[in-house]
């Protein structure tokens, strides 16, 4: 009762621009794509179905393209037991696909009685890759509901009845690509994807409930530059004579910002690990603490005791993001980790957090181990301060690479090299395992600072651990799952520019080292 309570103030709390506007005509906006009468647009153009059954499913696109605007459209998903279905709506430029962009929003059935998720993803010049998936806070079958993409040079924003649910933020100065260049037409489509929709594919379409039919209407689309494919813009135009509104420099104020939050924090889908039900304390019991229903874990280092925990089950295998927030201030001689590691034989891949004096930076010191050897030492400068927020850490590893990532950055890579005597993790499950301990002895500046017990308890914090093997990935239309993703040609260039910028120490570039997989390749 009382979280509800607290979405109740949140909707007080944010009120974004665009709620009142004059629909469009559907007959003059919109071509039915595909699917015969499967799609029909019914009510002198002021709604549309599309209808799917075992033979076909159906599809709509906008007349126009849209560089940058606000596109707004009600839905009424396909109701009862919808499993194997997948109603997508989206933008996406034309041309070819390895260069298109897009902007997503899958809904993915379920059984009935079981909620639909949400699928959202982001292309950049034909990648992908940038998946968040939700569970929404209303059964979206028993009426209409609007789903909204604002799409301005600062970011991209996918709003639900008005309520931001994700944000990607243009970081090109980073190196970060971001969609700008290509007008994007709206896309719609009701279609069977059984083979991975619904539990992995698990589920199958149930065609005696067909068919299924998707409801929409009230399509609304702000931009101030239409293009009807000739790569012309008209920046006169807008639909339905509305006006351009705030969305060219719409941002989050602080009411979207804790919506947003609480949406990440409670209806983001996928493998959400939960920490009463996935981990469990190793050491340190009374120095470790879940909290907000098994979503929050936080580890705590006193004098007397650090702490920490590792996960249930072992994985061959897979992708593991979690969000930290490291210990504030004065952290000198503070470990913090997060990492996987073998049961036997010593293989292990880390992320340790190095802490330091207050107001300077932490390092970043990450290493592999193979058949019980280390000393593949890289160590990196973060930019931004991790002591003030969560960010993202994610540890990629299959049989071709292993990528670790901060914030979706790529910052290693280190490559299977068998083929020429480089041993590489490949045949011991892991667990992920984090920490937090006193390395005074040699974290901060090798040692020379130690830590300030004055400033005891030292807390580090974690949430969203999220789990992807195999099992969570087959079938995934245009996704690169883990077992073979590797690094894309946007990676290669933010994995260079960290290097170049970011990179403290590289073990092949020490004289006192001579490693063999530093003598035949740069991409370790």
């Amino acid at each position: 009762m009382a979280a509800w309570t607290v979405v109740i103030l949140l909707v007080s709390l944010f009120v974004l621009v665009g709620s009142a506007f004059s629909a469009a005509n559907l007959n003059e906006e919109i071509d039915l794509t595909w699917g015969g009468d499967r799609g029909r647009i019914l009510d002198g153009g002021r709604s549309l179905s599309l209808t799917l059954d075992k033979d076909s499913g159906s599809g709509f696109q906008s007349k126009r393209g849209f560089l940058f605007g606000r596109i707004d459209m009600e839905i009424k998903l396909v109701s009862g037991n919808s499993a194997g279905t997948v109603t997508a709506y989206y933008l996406s430029s034309e041309g070819p696909f390895h260069a298109h962009d897009e902007i997503d929003f899958e809904f993915l059935g379920n059984l009935s009685g079981e909620p639909y998720t949400l699928h959202t993803n982001v292309y950049v010049q034909g990648q992908g890759s940038r998946e968040q998936q939700f569970r929404l806070w209303f059964d979206p079958t028993k009426d209409f509901h609007m789903y909204s993409i604002v799409w301005n040079p600062h970011g991209i924003i996918f709003l639900v009845d008005n309520h931001p649910i994700r944000v990607y933020e243009n970081k090109e100065r980073i190196g970060v690509p971001f969609p700008k260049t290509q007008p994007m037409k709206l896309y719609s489509s009701l279609w069977n994807a059984d083979q991975w929709a619904t539990r992995g594919g698990l589920v199958k379409a149930d065609w005696s409930k067909a068919p299924f039919t998707a409801h929409y209407r009230n399509f609304n689309a702000k931009s101030s530059c239409f293009s009807t494919g000739s790569g012309q813009c008209d920046r006169k135009s807008t639909v339905a004579g509305g006006e351009y509104g705030d969305w060219k420099t719409q941002r989050l104020d602080a009411g979207g910002r804790r919506w947003l939050r609480w949406v990440q924090n409670s209806l983001l889908a996928g493998a959400g690990a939960n920490f009463h039900r996935d981990v469990d304390i190793t050491w340190g019991h009374d120095h470790a603490n879940i909290s907000d229903d098994g979503r929050l874990l936080t580890l705590t280092l006193d004098r007397l005791s650090g702490a920490g925990f590792q996960s249930k089950k072992a994985y061959l295998f897979g992708k593991f993001d979690v969000e930290m927030k490291l210990p504030p201030g004065n952290s000198a001689g503070i470990v913090t980790t997060f990492y996987l590691t073998t049961a036997e034989k010593h293989e292990e891949i880390d992320l340790e957090f190095l802490g330091n004096l207050t107001d300077d930076p932490y390092t970043l010191h990450t290493n592999v181990y193979t058949h019980e050897v280390g000393h593949r030492e890289q160590e990196f400068s973060l930019w931004f301060d991790p002591r003030t927020e969560f960010h993202k850490y994610t540890i990629l590893w299959n049989p071709l690479t292993i990528i670790v990532f901060v914030d979706d950055v790529p910052v290693r890579v280190f490559n299977n090299r068998e083929a020429v005597g480089v041993p590489y993790p490949n045949t011991e499950p892991m667990r992920i395992k984090a920490s937090i301990w006193n390395g005074e002895k040699w974290a901060t500046r090798g040692g020379l600072v130690k830590t300030d017990w004055n400033a005891a308890p030292f807390t580090a914090s974690y949430r969203n651990l999220r789990i992807h093997t195999m099992a969570d990935s087959v079938g995934r239309r245009r996704q690169r799952w883990p077992m073979t993703q590797g690094l894309d040609k946007s990676g290669k260039k933010l994995l260079r520019w960290v290097r170049r910028t970011h990179m403290l120490y590289n073990y092949c570039h020490d004289p006192r080292r001579h490693p063999r997989e530093c003598r035949h390749f740069v991409d370790v």
